[in-house]
């Protein structure tokens, strides 16, 4: 039996259970509390069984529409309908970040926003329409924003370093002086399943709120979990999310009975007071029941038996609700049932409605939203003027224009503190960057400079480190976080592809997280740390679409491209990746010890570097040699070399932008010569060259194409990480290779 057969079966019983009740002889006025010494009303537990009934109503609407090809999407949120009580219990303006069983919580905020037909709105996604108000059918999300929900499509917790990061973001922004787009006292809501309480990212996420909180930084959080005691068709343990969160002293426990009304209201409320009076995180532990299966798809009795789905059903929160109503006079069982076939009817109408409203016919609209850049927004941004007294203030009179040519390591802490003199509302983060200035300095004493907490520490879990990014995103602010190494990303990195760059394209860009996110990457560290300290690996960051990629090489382009991301990010809602070569840091010499050609002198407002513009280094006119980041003074060292030594004339192009790939810019310099060379210091599958020379062949370019790659290896230890990476000599050899072709 199937859970799509449940749906009369559960229908069935509410309206037997509901003819069966009886009113009292003394029943209780709208504006009584339904039980003594508790705080809901018959009027308010009537608006909450409404918002119940609605989301019901439309869970049995996508499967109908699912069994006749309208739908494509049935995870319901039936059993969980006391998550009414928890909207209830907060204000409309209090971000929420939603469970995808949280259809109760959403009916309700909407009903008190009086948002006119959400019901509707969730079956326009059901339906895949592109009328659908917030991912315009990309997904079903609940998702508003005047309901401030921003569209959540994550289904085992990474929405929850984003929540933390969010209620971090929310006193920061009072400490700062920025002004938020939500009130100063407001809290931040994020609910979750009992299975998903068990990933790393929610541990994590929660460990972090803890953290923060026992050190006394405000986190004003109300997590959520919404125990229905099943992981799809796996059993959670009993009481399990009572013992692993139940006693942990920076976290208030406070458990609830998510189908009764009276007490999920009670415990709500109990803990927004908390959370909003202390500031600190909780955890509304709410006891619910999954009925009609995990989806529409599953079929329950080939984990469960018959019994056991029976008596959930018995369960059912819709019928506690009609009891508690009906016995206490509020109304009649008659009258309920009228209501409840009323909303059968009403949204069954929309469901049929909503099938009928156009989809996405092509690919530009799919992906309009996916990562909106206004080109002449941020050239327009970046030629305004800004310096102003504050910098001399910020650099206490020594500005680093003044200062000697310096290499890139130097260079991009200038840059940084004139980013923080510029935009107030920057924000600097990650382990180590504030006293300690960053594992290679890169941040260093720009704490002391910025003060009022604009340049922070965090702890070491770079999930967390991007959850607050993308939570500072939301509330307007500028997040500028760092990751130690390029390594280190991989252990977060569906932070970046399953959170932060699917925001704009879930929400048609009416929701957006800006961000640039510092690496410090590559290799080249003379076998310094083996494989985690010198990682070459970009194929999991090229991967994600709409991502901006800038990869300088030199001081002179870290300034301007930096400048350039983050004009993109402020204007745009852009995510972008910095990635900074390690081994570049200190680099001052080019081609002779003393010659000081890769050190830069620093100009706050340098020549703007335009997303996808890539930077001729050299001319030539026998070979084009197509690199980026260390391969850019190496490349120029073979060519000089390939000049003398074999009167072999080489351009060498860096890329800087590594997405969007320059690909129209590379051909247009290839066609000029009849052999290109890609040196590319990642590795040779998933590498960037695969991009170049694809874009180079489905161009057009006729003439002769090779790459000198890393090998397809972690980075070993010592003098063997030289065996793995690519060397000078490869590159001169690379390019007399090609010479001979043809």
């Amino acid at each position: 039996m199937s859970a799509a057969d449940r749906v009369p079966i559960v229908e069935r019983r509410f309206r037997e259970l509901v003819r069966g009740l009886h009113a009292p002889r003394q029943p209780l006025g709208l504006d009584e509390p339904l039980r003594p010494g508790f705080r809901l009303t018959g009027r308010l537990a009537l608006e909450l069984f409404t918002s119940q009934l609605r989301s019901r109503q439309v869970d049995y609407c996508a499967r109908r529409l699912k069994a006749r090809g309208d739908s494509f999407y049935t995870i319901s949120s039936a059993g969980h309908e006391g998550s009414v009580a928890v909207a209830a219990a907060l204000r409309i303006d209090d971000p929420a970040v939603l469970h995808y069983r949280s259809g109760g919580f959403f009916f309700q905020r909407a009903g008190m926003a009086g948002l006119p037909r959400p019901a509707f709105d969730v079956l326009l996604g059901m339906c895949a329409s592109a009328d659908e108000p917030i991912a315009g059918g990309r997904h079903k999300v609940f998702g508003s924003v005047p309901l401030w929900i921003p569209p959540q499509t994550s289904t085992i917790g990474s929405h929850l370093p984003k929540a933390v990061g969010m209620a971090f973001s929310l006193e920061r922004a009072n400490r700062v002086g920025h002004a938020l787009p939500v009130p100063r006292d407001a809290i931040v809501v994020c609910s979750f399943g009992d299975a998903s309480a068990n990933h790393s990212t929610s541990t994590g996420a929660i460990n972090a709120a803890c953290w923060a909180s026992h050190q006394h930084a405000p986190v004003p959080l109300l997590l959520v979990c919404e125990d229905n005691g099943l992981g799809i068709s796996v059993r959670t343990p009993q009481n399990w999310i009572a013992s692993s969160l139940g006693h942990r002293d920076e976290l208030r426990y406070i458990p609830a009975d998510g189908l009764d009304l009276v007490a999920s209201y009670e415990a709500a409320c109990e803990a927004a007071e908390y959370v909003r009076r202390t500031r600190k995180p909780a955890l509304l532990h709410m006891k619910t029941v999954r009925l009609l299966g995990h989806a529409g798809s599953d079929i329950e009795t080939l984990y469960r038996d018959v019994a056991d789905i029976e008596a959930a059903e018995a369960r059912d929160p819709l019928l506690a609700s009609a009891r508690l109503l009906v016995e206490a006079g509020i109304i009649s069982g008659e009258e309920l049932l009228q209501l409840y076939q009323q909303a059968a009817e009403t949204i069954a109408a929309l469901g049929d409605e909503a099938a009928r409203h156009p989809k996405l016919t092509t690919l530009a609209q799919v992906v309009a939203p996916l990562a909106p850049r206004d080109g002449s927004a941020i050239d327009n941004h970046l030629a305004q003027p800004w310096l102003s007294p504050a910098r001399e203030r910020f650099w206490s009179g020594k500005l680093p224009e003044a200062q000697r040519p310096a290499p890139l390591g130097i260079t991009l802490n200038r840059a940084l503190g004139d980013l923080l003199v510029r935009y107030p509302e920057t924000l600097i983060f990650g382990e180590d960057v504030a006293h300690k200035g960053g594992v290679y300095g890169i941040t260093r004493d720009l704490c002391r400079r910025a003060d009022r907490g604009r340049v922070f520490d965090t702890l070491l879990d770079e999930q967390t480190i991007l959850g607050i990014a993308i939570g500072a995103g939301h509330l307007d602010m500028l997040p500028i976080p760092e990751i130690q190494y390029l390594a280190y990303l991989h252990n977060a990195e569906d932070q970046l592809r399953g959170e932060a760059a699917t925001l704009q394209f879930f929400s048609q860009a009416q929701f957006r997280n800006p961000m640039v996110v510092r690496i410090a990457a590559y290799a080249y560290q003379k076998g310094f740390g083996g494989h985690f300290h010198n990682d070459n690996g970009l194929a999991v960051l090229r991967d994600i679409p709409g991502l901006i990629i800038a990869s300088p090489a030199h001081g002179e382009d870290a300034v301007s491209m930096l400048q350039t991301c983050v004009a993109a990010a402020r204007e745009c809602g852009s995510v972008c990746v910095f990635l900074e070569p390690i081994a570049l840091y200190p680099v001052r010499d080019l081609y002779e010890k003393g010659d000081g050609l890769w050190c830069h002198e620093y100009q706050p407002q340098p020549q703007h570097v335009p997303i996808g513009a890539p930077k001729m280094w050299r001319q030539g006119s026998d070979m084009l040699i197509v690199t980026f980041a260390n391969g850019v003074p190496m490349s120029l060292r073979a060519a000089r070399d390939l000049k003398q030594q074999h009167e072999l004339d080489c351009a060498v192009l860096d890329l800087r932008w590594l997405a969007p790939l320059p690909v129209a810019a590379v051909l247009e310099q290839a066609r000029r010569v009849e052999r290109v060379l890609i040196v590319d210091e990642t590795r040779k599958s998933g590498g960037v060259a695969e991009g170049v020379i694809t874009g180079l062949v489905e161009g057009g370019y006729r003439g002769h194409i090779a790459r000198v790659c890393g090998a397809d290896s972690f980075v070993p230890l010592g003098d063997a990480a030289n065996l793995v990476l690519v060397q000078q000599a490869d590159v001169v050899a690379g390019a007399l290779a090609l010479m001979h072709r043809g």
